[in-house]
Parts: structure tokens; C-alpha cells; sequence
């Protein structure tokens, strides 16, 4: 059994909460892993998935960056989602406040901060991983934080390039992590011109990064998806796995 615990992080925007669990060994220190939700918001299946990532050895960190909506229920959120007509208002309410550049310097620093005073975290340079819109905060931790973030997956991860501020491909010349990309076949998120126009920034920033397809529709990874796929969903576990052993076991 891993060890969860319940932090309320001081943000300038209010609290945030955030799972910090821990491996059931006891015998840190650890390097440290932040998670980064998905649209869907905070809740079990994705503290489960945490739970997860900690058992390899990891000390993983779960903020939710949906904390300036207030209370929320992540069943009236995937309605909300999942709607059309209400999909504008989930953007406005959920996913651009927490997408934004300035917002997640605020929220990812304060995680950091957090990280950074724990005896049990074995080194001040982190993963992060992340799904949907929490791929696309991952990859921009990456470009936000280049001294803190040695590697940074993302998994089916939405809108990683486009034309407009707060694009994660426009802090690519500012990272200095190992990027990995699990994208997702047909997805309408990251379609096969913005899979270009990323790995072309990330190669002109010389970036050393891995983007792959899975022959998977997108939310391939997350157990609570209509569309979870067992198999790719195994295959993204060896892969962040091994981006992190590599990138913060190995290097620590």
C-alpha cells in the first residue's frame, strides 16, 4: 500500500489541494513526479493512477489546478464536457484558468516550492506526466521550469502546438528536459499538423524528445475513459517508467 496525504497549497489564486503519495516502502528519499489532471478534474481513478506511479519508487504529487472553480463534481463536469453546448463553459470555467502560462507558474511553482522543502524528495530536478489537458501542462512545466523538470510525458495530450499564446511548442527553445509523447490516433486535439509543428519545434530547440502514435483513440490511458485501451494503456506505463528511471533514478 502506498501513503497518500492531503496538502492544501497556498497559491496566490487560494488553496489548492493536492494527493502527495508515497511509496510503501517508507524509506525515501524519492524522486519526486508531479501529475497533472485531465479535463475531467480531480478524482479517484486518477489518484489511483498516482498511486501507481508512486509503487515504481516514485514520490508523485497530484495538485488540482481546477481549484479556482471552487467545489466541483467530476460527474457534472464530464456532462459538462461531453456536451457541446456546454463544452464553452467548461473552457471558461475549468480548462483556461488552468492552462495558463501565468497560472501555472503560479500553481506548478508553489508544487515545486512544496517538493523542494520535503527531506523525503531525493532531488530537486522532477518528472511530470500528465493526460488530455493535464499532457499539454506537463509539456509546458517543461519550457516554464528547465532547471527544475528533467523529463516530461505526455499522454494524449490536446493542443501541444497552435498559433496563440500559452502553447507549450513556444517554450521548446527554454527546455531542457526529455520530452516523451504518447499521442493518440485520429485525436481532433493534436491532429497530425500540430504532431509536426511540435516535433519541429522541439528539434530546432534541440530537445531531446520521443513522439509516438498508439493505435489508440484519444484517453487511451486513463481507466475512467470510454475510450481506455488495456493494452496501450500498458504500454504507456512501460514508457513513462522508463523515462523517468532513466531521467531521475539514474541521474540522481
Amino acid at each position: 500500500m502506498t501513503t497518500t496525504t492531503m496538502v492544501d497549497l497556498e497559491t496566490r489564486d487560494g488553496k489548492c489541494r493536492m494527493a502527495v503519495v508515497r511509496p510503501e516502502d517508507g524509506k525515501g528519499p524519492w524522486p519526486a513526479v508531479i501529475f497533472c489532471i485531465d479535463g475531467l478534474g480531480y478524482r479517484p481513478t486518477l489518484l489511483e493512477m498516482a498511486e501507481r506511479l508512486a509503487g515504481h519508487g516514485y514520490l508523485v504529487a497530484m495538485p488540482d489546478l481546477f481549484h479556482r472553480a471552487g467545489a466541483y463534481d467530476s460527474k457534472e463536469i464530464r456532462a459538462m464536457l461531453f456536451n457541446p453546448e456546454s463544452m464553452p463553459q467548461w473552457r471558461a470555467r475549468y480548462h483556461d484558468p488552468a492552462t495558463k502560462f501565468d497560472s501555472l507558474r503560479n500553481d506548478l511553482g508553489a508544487v515545486l516550492d512544496y517538493l523542494a522543502a520535503q527531506p523525503d524528495v531525493a532531488q530537486a530536478k522532477v518528472g511530470t506526466t500528465g493526460y488530455c489537458m493535464g499532457g499539454r501542462i506537463s509539456l509546458a512545466a517543461a519550457g516554464l521550469f528547465p532547471e527544475r523538470v528533467a523529463v516530461s510525458a505526455s499522454f494524449h495530450g490536446g493542443f501541444l502546438a497552435f498559433d496563440g499564446p500559452d502553447s507549450p511548442h513556444s517554450l521548446a527553445s527554454q527546455m531542457k528536459a526529455h520530452v516523451y509523447v504518447g499521442a493518440a490516433t485520429d485525436d481532433q486535439s493534436f491532429p497530425e499538423a500540430m504532431k509536426q509543428k511540435l516535433d519541429e519545434a522541439l528539434t530546432k530547440a534541440g530537445v531531446d524528445h520521443v513522439i509516438e502514435t498508439y493505435q489508440a483513440r484519444h484517453g487511451f490511458a486513463v481507466p475512467d475513459n470510454p475510450s481506455y485501451d488495456p493494452a496501450a494503456a500498458d504500454r504507456h506505463w512501460t514508457a513513462m517508467v522508463g523515462a523517468f528511471d532513466r531521467g531521475l533514478k539514474a541521474a540522481g
